[in-house]
Formats: C-alpha cells, sequence, structure tokens
C-alpha cells in the first residue's frame, strides 16, 4: 500500500515537473485557503520544483476564519514557500457599487471565486509563473465548483484523486494535523461547510462515484442516484463552450 502510494505521489510530481520545464515559466503560484486540497496540492508543487519557486497567495474576505489564516501561514512556514496575504473585500466593495446589484449566497460565493481567480492569474501573468489548481475529483465530477473561478488553472494535480485519497496525501506528506481534522469548507459564508452544501458526506460521494465508473453510471441505491444526478447537472462545465468553430 505505501508503496504504492509512493509511485501515484511520484507520478504527480513528475507530471507538474513536466508542465513547468515545457511551460518556460519561472515559477508557481497557488491559492492557499488552509484547507487540505490546497495544502496537499501546494506541497506536491514544493516537491516538485522547490519551494523557493513556489508563492502562495492567502485570499481571505470577510468571512474567512483566523484558524484557515494561521493554518496557511504555518504550512507555508513548514514548506519554505513566499506566502502573501491579500483581502479580497475592497474588490468585493467595487463590485458592490455596480448599478443593480444584486446579494445572495449564491452569487457572492461565485463573484468570490472569481476574484481570487482573477487575482491568481494577476500574479501568474505578473512574475512569469504557472497557476496550480486544487480541484479533487469529487467536486470536479460533481460540479462543485465555480466555472471560471476555483477550476481554472494551468495544471491539475489533485483532479484524479478522489477527496479521500487527498486525506491519504495529506497523511503521507505530513500536512499540519489541524488542517486535516477540520471540516471541509469553502469558505464562502460563516458556517458553510461543503458536505453540509452537498448534502452527504464525502466518504458516501466518493463510494457512490466508483461504484457509478465500476457500472458505467446506473445507480443501484437512493445515494447513488442523488450522486449522479448531480454529475449529470454539472456536466456543462466539463465541456468548452459551443461554438461553430468546428463546423469550419
Amino acid at each position: 500500500m505505501a508503496e504504492e502510494l509512493g509511485c501515484r505521489m511520484g507520478q504527480v510530481e513528475q507530471m507538474i515537473r513536466y508542465a513547468y520545464w515545457n511551460s518556460g515559466c519561472t515559477g508557481i503560484v497557488i491559492g492557499l485557503s488552509g484547507g487540505v486540497d490546497s495544502a496537499v496540492a501546494a506541497a506536491f508543487c514544493c516537491r516538485a520544483i522547490g519551494a523557493d519557486k513556489v508563492l502562495a497567495l492567502s485570499l481571505p474576505s470577510a468571512v474567512s476564519s483566523t484558524a484557515d489564516r494561521e493554518d496557511a501561514a504555518a504550512l507555508c512556514t513548514q514548506l519554505g514557500m513566499k506566502h502573501r496575504v491579500i483581502s479580497i473585500e475592497p474588490m468585493l466593495a467595487a463590485f458592490k457599487t455596480m448599478p443593480e446589484f444584486a446579494e445572495s449566497r449564491y452569487l457572492l460565493g461565485n463573484l468570490m471565486a472569481r476574484i481570487r481567480m482573477t487575482i491568481l492569474y494577476y500574479h501568474a501573468n505578473r512574475d512569469h509563473r504557472l497557476l496550480c489548481g486544487t480541484s479533487n475529483r469529487s467536486e470536479y465530477m460533481l460540479g462543485y465548483c465555480t466555472k471560471y473561478g476555483d477550476n481554472a488553472a494551468d495544471f491539475q494535480p489533485l483532479v484524479h484523486l478522489y477527496k479521500t485519497q487527498v486525506y491519504e496525501m495529506a497523511l503521507e506528506m505530513e500536512i499540519p494535523e489541524p488542517i486535516i481534522t477540520k471540516t471541509p469548507s469553502a469558505g464562502l459564508w460563516e458556517g458553510q461547510s461543503d458536505e453540509g452544501e452537498i448534502g452527504l458526506s464525502y466518504a458516501m460521494i466518493d463510494q457512490s462515484l466508483m461504484s457509478l465508473e465500476e457500472r458505467e453510471w446506473t445507480a443501484t441505491t437512493p445515494t447513488e442516484e442523488k450522486v449522479l444526478a448531480l454529475v449529470k447537472k454539472s456536466a456543462h462545465k466539463h465541456l468548452p463552450a459551443p461554438s461553430l468553430l468546428a463546423e469550419r
């Protein structure tokens, strides 16, 4: 088991090195939320090309927790990454002055994700860096992400790993315990949790996804039916924008 895990980790690191060397870039930038996905992705980047070439940006809003900021800072110290904190509140405030601005959890959540991605790509462009994504397979398949927000990246080291597998990697990499044991949350509003919003635990989601893939996406339980419905509903997030380009 340990040998297999080490092999899988080595494959991820090699993919990152390949993307980095072929890009001609001088480093990597990653958004560090204080959660396990971004922590593992950042650790992979540091192992692949060296921590001195990795810039971690924490992009809190008014509802972001102090614990998340502290955990992100502790991880950067442990890995040796450069770390900067940039509040997205001034950008959010500017959007709120827009005529006919409407506010809801859904609209603000998507707006925050896209503001964060804009800041990350600004630093990537400015410093000639690649942007590392932090999406895992579970959330990618369910569409639990914002289009052109947290699902945008130059490479995705975790998108082939289910959430439960990300936790396995985190333990092997000795990611700080507070990051591993905290309740997964996108931090979009106070008290928000990923599993609460989805309505299923990651263990149930992963088991259902694996079973559905084995049976060619035929559901046999109520949980699998719910997961399959979410997969179908979010299919558009995995496809290129419709166009007539292929007709030319």
